[in-house]
């Protein structure tokens, strides 16, 4: 059974499911809306890592980030963004963003990733 568990925040529905169809058999896998519905689940919450598209309704995966590491939360972030420039790398620094992914996802390049970030690598 799995035991690290991986918040999916993303407004689009199929890009949930992927990433729920992906990730499942190796991780517990839990899927937001937005950033809100997010931090309202998972902000106390043992959440080992949180993946966030960078454009989200309302509140942005930036802000989101800087949410939930203002509650105390230490584990790991990626953010995913179709635009390479729509965030700046200091930023990304500032909150302990582990990775940027850019769409399109090469989701071998992902899967690795998060496997090795969970690893403790």
């Amino acid at each position: 059974m799995p035991e690290k568990k991986i918040v999916v925040v993303d407004d689009d529905e199929s890009i949930r499911k992927t990433f729920f169809l992906l990730l499942s058999e190796k991780y517990n896998v839990y899927l937001a809306r937005d950033a809100g519905e997010a931090l309202a689940r998972f902000e106390k919450a043992q959440v080992d890592m949180i993946i966030a598209d960078l454009r989200l309704p309302q509140k942005d995966g930036l802000q989101m980030a800087f949410d939930f590491r203002k509650s105390g939360y230490k584990g790991r972030i990626i953010l995913i963004s179709a635009c390479a420039d729509q965030v700046r790398p200091e930023d990304l620094e500032k909150l302990g963003v582990d990775r940027l992914f850019i769409k399109p996802l090469d989701l071998s390049l992902l899967t690795e990733t998060i496997d090795l970030l969970l690893s403790g690598n």
